[in-house]
């Protein structure tokens, strides 16, 4: 946004002031990220600057080494798992929240997304005590049912943040149509807060994506995830594969939030377009 014409000379040297700020502290947060990227392409097996060379031979032993392969495939099947049922639970409970009014709504949403609020290990040791008694540690249901409680509470954020620009007589017009709850549902409500929705499942597969210490909690050797072996990697064997493994995951995390900015845009400008309408 650009200043006004009336603006003084002082305005532009602290909008200039604020842009570095803004600038170094990105820069700050992004150092570790930055650091991490060069080395994962080091020729040498250990972490080192200068590099005396670069290679690519860490990322071809994530490829050749069964474990890393396990691991890779074991996080995308609890992943989408976990984001298929979150997006489902956490849609039904935006609806519930959004459109009826009922007692101690207020109480029941601070108890939906308190996953988010409690600290992990917390959590985490809750859910092994849980688990421990009803037979579900050690195995991929527990694991995707720990990590669809921990990434459900995303879900309901951003569903409930787009049907709160959602115009509820759309909806009214379908049922006075004669359309069932679920076909205007699925024809009216659903193809408008798309964006969101997609969203919403995003954030979930990436929680379940990165989510190490339940996974340390309650996981098998066979249930091992891309996190739960960097974990074991960097406690037993460090080396660049590590860093390469961190590498991917950073590009499916860049990849997930570009695609979520692309949909949060696309959104503004269908609600834009159906406020011009109306």
């Amino acid at each position: 946004m650009s200043l006004p014409a009336w603006a003084s000379p002082l305005d532009y040297a602290l909008r200039i002031l604020l842009w570095v700020f803004c600038g170094l502290v990105f820069l700050f947060l992004l150092a570790p990220i930055l650091v991490v990227l060069p080395l994962s392409f080091n020729a040498e097996p250990y972490f080192s600057y200068p590099m005396s060379g670069t290679s690519l031979r860490w990322y071809a032993s994530v490829i050749d080494s069964l474990a890393w392969r396990k691991a890779l495939q074991n996080s995308f099947m609890v992943g989408t798992l976990t984001m298929i049922l979150a997006t489902v639970l956490g849609t039904l409970a935006a609806l519930g929240l959004t459109r009826v009014r009922f007692p101690f709504k207020a109480f029941i949403l601070g108890m939906l997304i308190s996953p988010m609020v409690a600290p992990i290990v917390i959590t985490a040791v809750a859910m092994y005590f849980f688990y421990a008694k009803v037979g579900l540690t050690n195995s991929f249901a527990g694991l995707v049912i720990a990590h669809t409680a921990l990434a459900t509470p995303f879900v309901v954020i951003i569903v409930s943040a787009t049907l709160a620009g959602f115009d509820t007589r759309l909806a009214r017009a379908a049922a006075s149509l004669g359309a069932p709850p679920l076909t205007a549902f699925f024809t009216v409500t659903m193809p408008l807060i798309l964006p969101g929705l997609i969203s919403g499942a995003l954030f979930a597969f990436v929680t379940s994506f990165d989510e190490v210490v339940t996974v340390i909690f309650l996981a098998g050797v066979e249930q091992f995830t891309l996190p739960r072996e960097m974990w074991k990697g960097v406690r037993e064997d460090i080396n660049p594969t590590i860093l390469a493994v961190a590498c991917l995951m950073v590009a499916l995390s860049v990849a997930a939030l570009t695609l979520m900015e692309f949909l949060r845009r696309r959104a503004e400008r269908v609600r834009g377009q159906h406020g011009t309408a109306q």
